[in-house]
């Protein structure tokens, strides 16, 4: 399990400014909202001189807490999927399948970090005057519970993301990495997974940003306060679409982290593998 460790920190390290910067596209309601970034070089700048530099790591425990038994789900899990569905000749549509399992897996395990995450990625305050993430997860859990109102509020959201991440992720990834032959140049073997890796984040980001907006909308803070206007995925997914447009359901999303924790996962795992 903590094998997975190293890969889940530098990963962590290199997207959560731009995690943060994502999660606050993402629930700011299209340019009708006061609070909007213009664009991406004003959202960088409006965090720096509001909140500080430690404003671009608001959040960052609870991806810290949760990435390790979360990498540690998600790989396992998507190994004894592969294993139960090689009962018969292993297809691409296994190895989807063995995602998508792998995703919803990780997803119930992912959900309550994520939202103690979103609800401190959303607060504007600096850095200092900001709850710790042991006491905002308090709070929810006082004010609303374990629940689906609570500390799992947006898991519908979440099981969709994590799900249609995984399937095409792997699926994609492990499939054309086998059809294209290893380089024995290690530089050139680093490109080839590398460019797979970038393939596979960005085609899966793509298709699941809409769970993922859902998602924030649902665990970010609400338009009017005491009052639940995003409540369920897919209702949120058609009224994001009604009121601010399509192409909000594709709002800032960060692509290279697929790249980066594919390839560092192999080179990790190989390692391991050579020297454990």
């Amino acid at each position: 399990m903590f094998s997975h460790f190293p890969e889940s920190l530098v990963e962590i390290c290199l997207m959560h400014p731009l995690d943060v910067v994502k999660t606050r596209f993402q629930i700011q309601r299209g340019t009708t909202d006061p609070t909007s970034y213009k664009s991406l070089g004003h959202c960088f700048r409006t965090i720096f001189q509001s909140e500080g530099v430690f404003g671009f790591y608001k959040g960052i425990l609870p991806p810290i807490l949760a990435e390790t038994p979360k990498r540690a789900v998600k790989f396992f899990t998507f190994e004894q999927y592969k294993k139960l569905l090689n009962l018969t000749p292993l297809s691409p549509g296994a190895l989807s399948a063995a995602g998508l399992g792998s995703g919803l897996t990780e997803a119930l395990v992912i959900n309550p970090f994520e939202v103690v995450k979103v609800s401190l990625q959303a607060n504007r305050d600096s850095f200092k005057e900001q709850p710790s993430s042991f006491a905002q997860a308090r709070r929810i859990i006082k004010s609303d519970g374990f629940g689906l109102r609570g500390l799992n509020k947006g898991l519908t959201s979440t099981l969709g993301r994590h799900g249609v991440f995984n399937m095409i992720y792997f699926g994609f990834y492990f499939n054309v990495k086998d059809a294209i032959p290893t380089n024995p140049d290690p530089t050139l073997e680093f490109l080839r997974k590398f460019t797979i890796g970038l393939l596979s984040g960005t085609i899966s980001s793509c298709v699941n940003i809409p769970f993922d907006v859902a998602k924030s909308r649902i665990q970010g803070p609400q338009p009017v306060p005491g009052e639940i206007k995003y409540r369920t995925c897919f209702q949120t997914m058609a009224l994001v679409y009604r009121e601010e447009g399509y192409g909000q359901m594709w709002e800032e999303k960060n692509r290279g982290c697929g790249a980066v924790m594919l390839l560092v996962y192999e080179y990790v795992s190989e390692w391991l593998q050579r020297n454990w």
